[in-house]
Parts: C-alpha cells; structure tokens; sequence
C-alpha cells in the first residue's frame, strides 16, 4: 500500500480534502442552524474535519460522516436543551425579489416547524433545508432510511395541515 501511494500518491486523501471543500459551507450552515452562533458553528465543523482527517482510513462516505460528526457533537452540546434558529438567521444567497418570501411566511413557517415533534422536524429540516437525502440523514442519524422517510412525510402532512388549515 505505502509503495502504492509513493508512486500515485495519496488519491483518497485528495478525495476527502475535496469533500471537506465541497461541503464546508454546508456543514457550517448546518451547525449555525442548529446553534445560532458561527463561531460555534466553525468550530463544531472543524472539530468535525479534524475527526474525519484522524480516521480517513475509516471512512467511506466522508460527506455523511461529515454531517454525522457534526450533528452527534450538537447533540452532545445540547442534549439538555435543544436550540434551533429561525430560518431567517441563516446567510442564504441572494434571491430575485420575486421568489423572496416575506418574513410574515418565513416565522409562520418556522413557528409550525417547531411545533412538529422534535425527530420529524428533524427530517424536514434537514431534507428541505440541509438538502440532504434520506440515504444520508438515515447514515447521519444511524436509523434506517425507511424510518428517515415515514418521519419527513409524517412531518410535512402535519406542515400542511396546519399551513392550510385542513385535513388533507
């Protein structure tokens, strides 16, 4: 092995340096989502790399492992009591005015996904928000991915109901 990569060099390091780039914002907004402050949120994240990079050999899938590492010292830090922050407090990139929704819609919205039990909001948010698929939230949380998907979807009839104010 150590001849091998003295004469390619160190491909999956390459590789997992290029997924900590490609995901760096992410899990930073991931964290900063979870607890409103991003000098936190950096550092939850670098102690995330800096696990990832102690057992690379380990490590299959570094973006899941990535996600997982952050999510599970969020939970260590405040397994007590659980902090969210209102989508409005994450930097999100400029949108054209038309797709902007207004605030009134961003807090309602916010305000119904903190009223959903803790482990569907969870699916939600970090299906919608995250933009993680259920394959990767069901390796981040360590629960099968049928699981992830009867909660999101639980989750988001709930969303609706009480968005619209119907049965559906």
């Amino acid at each position: 092995m150590r001849v091998f990569e003295i004469m390619f060099g160190n491909s999956k390091r390459r590789n997992i340096d290029k997924e900590i780039e490609a995901n760096l914002d992410a899990l930073v907004r991931f964290a900063y989502f979870r607890v409103n402050d991003r000098a936190e949120a950096e550092d939850i994240v670098y102690e995330a790399v800096l696990r990832l990079l102690e057992n690379s050999g380990n490590v299959d899938e570094a973006r899941s492992y990535l996600f997982r590492i952050v999510y599970n010292l969020i939970q260590d830090k405040y397994r007590k009591d659980r902090v969210t922050v209102p989508c409005d407090g994450i930097d999100m990139p400029e949108v054209d005015e038309n797709d902007k929704l207004d605030q009134e819609e961003i807090n309602r919205i916010n305000r119904l996904l903190d009223g959903l039990p803790p482990n569907e909001a969870e699916a939600v948010r970090m299906n919608v928000v995250d933009e993680l698929s259920f394959v990767e939230i069901s390796r981040i949380l360590g629960i099968p991915q049928t699981t992830i998907k009867s909660r999101f979807y639980s989750g988001m009839r709930k969303l609706k109901q009480k968005y619209f104010g119907t049965n559906l």
